[in-house]
């Protein structure tokens, strides 16, 4: 039996050849992230996570897990907000440094998502601070540069200085309405050029507050699956000359439309403004819900969609897929809080068990190795989800190679892409490698 298992592994040598392969710039490190911003909501109000049964910190899961970034947002509220009604205002910046210490102790990078909103801002709302009420375009112009920079300057000093910042969220109708307001009957000229000062006064706070260790700068609307309204934003923030570094899309795909869809707009974003890209927001049911663009809501319909997302986020052009992060990660059935349905969107069950899907994503940032298995007449190759933009393919000559791609099927399990191919051990030797399509 040793010796067949020795022909075997001598007539099937697996080369694992990715990064020289696949054309194009890559992304220096792909972000695999999760938005964990009402953490300590849940854990004041007793929520305890665990892993294997076993009770202990969220950030400790999903590091052990290869994730290696957590998104908070911000909030403007007052302490009397937060007080008032937690799950709506607890997001301001006494609570929100005090977390982003612990994602640092935690050996994970931070991005810091700024709503400019004493609650929620999203599309259909974006409403002004409360304090902020009053001011003229230069005047919240002056307040953008001035609440940025004092928050990133506030970040620094804790020792928990973000990694990437978000000016906004979900800004596709602009931010501050109604003065900073486009789209509809606001989309004028001159309300995209209050939009671009807003921004831009944002993003020189930002920059003179972190000084030589800027974060990326991170421009973040929701059309995931709409091409339109991504080149209609956009193309006009562009044209304005705003600075940024990285396009941030929504993508919840009951929302936003179908997988076709999410690649022909992302591969159109990444073609036109030559930008890296994330998708900054996205989610998947594990449980009471109707199949979800072809894929069960399930703990094993969670892991299939990450695996889809993968193939489309790490084929785009040049690299520029450049992460993926989770929404409403950290969230667990909790009695009397309307959680709008995302404790079965989450990273844990509803007794705060983590879910396949937490080693999933942390695939997605994994080193890209591939592994072989023989047993009963058959090799199984594997490599992780880091690897989803790429190919199996083989020769038999690795002095003279010519590669050609292997055409048995793929799958994905888990964490990992697989392809069993049935062997004949005196047929000569193969070799194998992962190369971009």
């Amino acid at each position: 039996m040793a010796a067949m298992r020795l022909k075997v592994f001598c007539a099937y040598l697996i080369v694992a050849i990715a990064a020289l392969l696949c054309s194009g710039a890559q992304a220096a490190e792909f972000v695999a992230g999760a938005d964990l911003s009402h953490l300590g909501f849940f854990e004041d109000r007793g929520i305890v996570y665990k892993d294997d049964g076993n009770p202990e910190d969220a950030l400790a899961i999903l590091q052990r897990g290869g994730l290696n970034c957590v998104r908070l947002r911000l909030f403007t509220s007052s302490a009397e907000q937060a007080r008032a009604n937690p799950y709506n205002y607890t997001n301001n910046l006494e609570y929100t440094i005090p977390l982003a210490r612990r994602v640092k102790r935690a050996g994970l990078k931070l991005m810091l998502d700024f709503h400019y909103s004493d609650s929620w801002a999203d599309p259909g709302k974006q409403n002004k601070p409360a304090a902020w009420t009053g001011l003229s375009v230069a005047g919240l112009e002056q307040r953008m540069y001035d609440y940025n920079s004092n928050t990133i300057a506030a970040f620094r000093a804790a020792g928990a200085m973000p990694e990437y910042v978000q000016v906004g969220n979900e800004i596709i109708g602009g931010m501050l309405w109604p003065e900073g307001r486009v789209g509809g009957s606001f989309d004028t000229p001159s309300q995209w050029t209050n939009l671009t000062r807003l921004v831009r006064a944002a993003i020189r706070g930002i920059k003179d507050a972190a000084g030589t260790n800027a974060p990326k700068v991170i421009i973040h609307i929701d059309r995931g699956g709409d091409w339109g309204g991504t080149q209609w934003f956009f193309d006009n923030l562009l044209q304005r000359q705003v600075e940024f570094d990285i396009i941030g899309e929504s993508y919840y795909p009951w929302w936003h439309g179908s997988l076709t869809a999410l690649r022909t707009c992302l591969n159109n974003a990444a073609n036109r403004y030559g930008k890296p890209l994330i998708v900054i927001e996205t989610a998947f049911p594990w449980s009471n819900s109707t199949n979800i663009v072809g894929i069960p809501a399930s703990p094993e319909g969670q892991t299939q969609f990450v695996a889809e997302l993968a193939k489309i986020v790490k084929a785009l052009p040049n690299g520029r897929g450049a992460g993926i992060c989770w929404w409403g990660s950290e969230y667990v059935r909790l009695q009397g809080a309307a959680l709008a349905g995302f404790d079965r969107r989450s990273f844990f069950d509803f007794e705060g068990n983590a879910l396949p899907v937490v080693k999933s994503v942390g695939q997605l940032a994994a080193p890209l190795r591939m592994s072989a298995d023989f047993r009963e007449g058959a090799l199984t190759v594997q490599w992780p989800l880091s690897g989803a933009a790429l190919s199996l393919a083989t020769c038999t000559n690795v002095a003279q190679p010519s590669w050609a791609l292997v055409t048995n099927t793929v799958e994905s399990t888990g964490a990992i892409f697989s392809v069993t191919l049935h062997t004949d051990v005196n047929g000569g030797g193969h070799w194998y490698r992962l190369q971009s399509n």
